[in-house]
């Protein structure tokens, strides 16, 4: 169920392994709810925030590439806490769209799925800083990994978790489409292994039939 009061914005969040197509199709569902005459604040993680971009360049640039996973999941929830305080509260508060660029579940997958951290833990720790805060519809591009992994390697050079093996994005893949399953009220999946346009027209069904629900 939604989890937002219907008096504030609402929070979209796009999920996905490598080489899922996030980039093109963010842009296609701001397009998309800027359409329906929403205000929508774009932002991601980790980052949307001044700190939480520096802990970016951290996780994701090869400076620490021997880093730990513990301090990778803390490091992945500060910056969480400063943004959830700083960007998106006050922006659902005042009645705009969240649209985030992976979320919590991002956690759960590449943490918990990839680097096999305990649940629980990081249960734990999106309860502390979050509160009650969940996103009100998460859209999962899903696509085989060798797939994902084949577009992704025609971009640019790979970051720090771009360079696993693997077994690490099958389990990433596994955790994302396991949470699908546990929260079929807010998860979709949308086939991306097809060509853009017709991922695109899954999008639009799935926020079309949302911004209907929204307004009922």
């Amino acid at each position: 169920m939604p989890s937002n009061d219907s008096a504030t914005g609402k929070f979209i969040t796009v999920e996905g392994g490598e080489g899922a197509g996030k980039t093109s199709n963010l842009a296609f569902i701001r397009e998309f709810l800027e359409g329906q005459g929403l205000e929508v604040v774009f932002t991601r993680e980790p980052g949307g925030t001044a700190l939480g971009e520096e802990l970016r360049e951290l996780l994701l640039g090869h400076e620490h590439d021997g880093m730990s996973s513990d301090a990778e999941l803390l490091l992945m929830f500060a910056a969480r806490a400063e943004h959830v305080a700083a960007v998106i509260k006050p922006a659902l508060a005042r009645g705009a769209w969240v649209l985030c660029d992976r979320f919590t579940d991002a956690t759960y997958a590449y943490q918990g799925g990839g680097r096999g951290l305990d649940r629980r833990r990081i249960a734990d720790l999106e309860q502390w800083v979050q509160g009650d805060l969940r996103p009100d519809l998460t859209l999962l591009l899903d696509l085989p990994v060798a797939q994902g992994l084949e577009r992704a390697g025609r971009r640019s050079e790979p970051d720090r978790f771009e360079r696993e093996q693997m077994g690490f994005f099958e389990r990433v893949r596994a955790a994302y489409l396991g949470l699908a399953r546990e929260h079929p009220e807010r998860m979709r999946v949308v086939d991306a292994s097809l060509a853009l346009a017709r991922v695109q027209s899954q999008l639009a069904e799935q926020l079309a039939a949302f911004c209907a629900e929204v307004e009922t």
